[in-house]
């Protein structure tokens, strides 16, 4: 809302990238904690097979999305950083609307693919998840058949896209350290500062996300500590840690505040 609303902002490649990662981080928050929460308050905890398959569904969708997103923005600070004179050029307004729509794209395709292989599954009980929300290693569980090619399947769809998108992060990042660290003294302490919150949101997003898919669909007892940290502590802190640790995003805020004071005052005279 706050990039929407600030011109200066919305023109910047990497506030657009923001803005749409926040909306990713606002709809991912919908998927589990609505059920989740309103299970606090019913002794029998229960779903239909359709709502889980819509929680896989955009569970999925969402979360390749931003993914793809992320891996995006770690190539707009690249260029910001290794070729600023160009900068502006290489990520003009056509390129950032193909990019943002590829991750889409790209997240649609993933959960489809997820989806359809579900659905595929026989399953004759039991029908008890041993999760608060639906994921495809729970419901994989359930299937009355022998899962070893399907759990492969899953683990190349999942966990080989979470751990090559985020080797190619943490590649793009150490190329962007070392020019850091070559040109500090011209006054690169903001973008350091910016890629370290980029960081910080990769580390919350990916190292959960490869703990879960990359591995065979056995059961740790930190599983559900680790789900709740990916559907609900991650996207309540990604706007927060781009936030407060972002001058322009705090003055833009405050633009926006004294903005609604000031047409309140008015229409209130």
């Amino acid at each position: 809302m706050v990039v929407q609303a600030d011109a200066h902002l919305l023109q910047s490649p990497m506030y657009y990238f923001l803005s749409h990662l926040s909306f990713i981080d606002l709809c991912l928050s919908c998927v589990a904690v609505p059920k989740m929460l309103g299970d606090f308050l019913q002794k029998e905890k229960t779903i239909s097979f359709s709502g889980c398959l819509t929680q896989i569904f955009f569970l999925h969708f969402l979360g390749a999305s931003e993914m793809f997103l992320l891996t995006v923005m770690a190539y707009d600070r690249y260029v910001a950083i290794c070729n600023p004179l160009h900068y502006l050029a290489v990520m003009n307004n056509h390129l950032r609307l193909q990019l943002v729509f590829a991750c889409w794209c790209g997240g649609f395709i993933h959960s489809i693919t997820q989806l359809i292989i579900v659905i595929q599954l026989p399953f004759c009980g039991p029908s008890e998840l041993d999760n608060f929300y639906c994921d495809v290693p729970q419901v994989i569980k359930l299937a009355c058949m022998d899962t070893y090619l399907v759990e492969v399947l899953m683990v190349f769809n999942s966990g080989i896209l979470s751990l090559v998108c985020f080797l190619v992060l943490l590649f793009s990042y150490a190329l962007i350290l070392l020019t850091l660290r070559t040109h500090l003294h011209r006054g690169q302490s903001k973008a350091l500062s910016t890629c370290a919150s980029h960081l910080t949101v990769v580390s919350l997003i990916f190292v959960p996300c490869v703990f879960i898919y990359l591995r065979p669909f056995c059961t740790f007892s930190v599983d559900k500590v680790v789900s709740v940290f990916y559907t609900v502590i991650t996207p309540m802190l990604n706007p927060l840690i781009y936030t407060l640790r972002n001058t322009d995003m705090k003055r833009a805020l405050e633009k926006l505040r004294r903005k609604q004071v000031t047409s309140h005052c008015l229409i209130k005279g």
